[in-house]
């Protein structure tokens, strides 16, 4: 991966401006405190919650980024700060910036998401905080899959897998695990894929999930871990299989992950084409256009490839035309 230099010494003439975005009041930052530190990490999670709710929209990439150039210039204006404050402003640093690198991914922008990358890794290797790194390396593996690139996601996969943070949390083990289990999906390697799915679903059952984590692991629950499964074995090929998952994922997923849930509805549908079941997986479909605010750009993805397959399924059908009719009208809006 090409490296490329930054410096938060650009920063220091923002360090007098507000937070942006923070669904209230701005938040002045005359000079450093750590309340506004703590406002930095209410934003975080403010981010995430619109995240989960209708996807990472341009709008909230471009948040993200304003919100890591604000913590850089706390550390400007902090002057020598204690190492335990340090590190959480790093954190947060990289955290914003990670986050615009998913909010890039899940938009299907991996030209934009490449452009981040460095910087939020560099900034996570300055907070010292294992748990940071490993979820940049986790987006790193995902963005990669998305360029077709399978060597370097599979290395992103492992450099994740193998951190200190995965020995200290099973569920950090887990997630990691299930991402691994994708990209050895995705290569073709059956074996290897069910096995680091099967160490995903062990090391699920083995994490404490009422310990006190980051707000971004929040999302990674049973509802999610099925999901993935179901991708997984999709690309496997066991497609009854997949469908199970994703019945259970459907089921278990809270109320507020409205993209997940569309997300895995169109994977859902897809999942019952391709076991020839073309009219169920229509009405599968047809119920993911309701709510358009949910729909990014991986769900569209997935949506496109569903009215393809449809196509060379069952041409001429009166449910696939009804289909090709809202789907077409929609797509415009989409």
């Amino acid at each position: 991966m090409k490296r490329r230099h930054f410096t938060v010494a650009g920063t220091a003439a923002i360090g007098g401006s507000a937070l942006p975005g923070t669904g209230s009041a701005a938040i002045p930052l005359p000079r450093f405190g750590m309340a506004q530190v703590d406002a930095l990490g209410k934003a975080f999670d403010r981010l995430i919650r619109d995240d989960d709710g209708s996807g990472a929209t341009a709008r909230l990439e471009a948040e993200a980024l304003a919100f890591s150039e604000q913590a850089l210039a706390l550390l400007l204006s902090g002057g020598m700060l204690p190492e335990r404050v340090r590190s959480r402003i790093y954190a947060l640093a990289s955290s914003f910036t990670g986050f615009a690198v998913w909010a890039a991914v899940d938009r299907c922008r991996p030209e934009h998401a490449q452009r981040y990358v460095d910087r939020a890794l560099t900034l996570a290797r300055l907070s010292g905080r294992a748990e940071t790194e490993l979820r940049i390396w986790r987006h790193v593996s995902i963005l990669a899959g998305q360029r077709g690139d399978h060597n370097e996601a599979m290395a992103a996969a492992q450099v994740a897998r193998n951190s200190s943070a995965c020995q200290r949390d099973p569920l950090l083990a887990a997630i990691t695990s299930a991402r691994l289990a994708s990209v050895d999906a995705g290569t073709g390697n059956a074996r290897a894929g069910r096995r680091a799915l099967d160490s995903a679903h062990t090391a699920f059952g083995r994490a404490d999930h009422t310990a006190d984590r980051d707000s971004w692991w929040a999302f990674f629950d049973a509802a999610e871990l099925h999901g993935l499964s179901a991708l997984v074995l999709a690309k496997l090929g066991e497609y009854e299989e997949a469908e199970a998952h994703l019945h259970r994922t459907l089921a278990l997923l809270r109320p507020e992950y409205r993209r997940n849930r569309a997300y895995y509805t169109a994977h859902l549908a897809l999942t019952q084409l391709r076991q020839k079941d073309a009219e169920t997986a229509c009405g599968t479909a047809l119920t993911v256009l309701a709510d358009r605010s949910a729909l990014t750009g991986r769900t569209r993805k997935t949506l496109r490839r569903f009215d393809r397959g449809l196509a060379g399924i069952a041409p001429g059908a009166r449910f696939a035309d009804a289909w090709a009719e809202r789907f077409h009208d929609a797509k415009g809006r989409l």
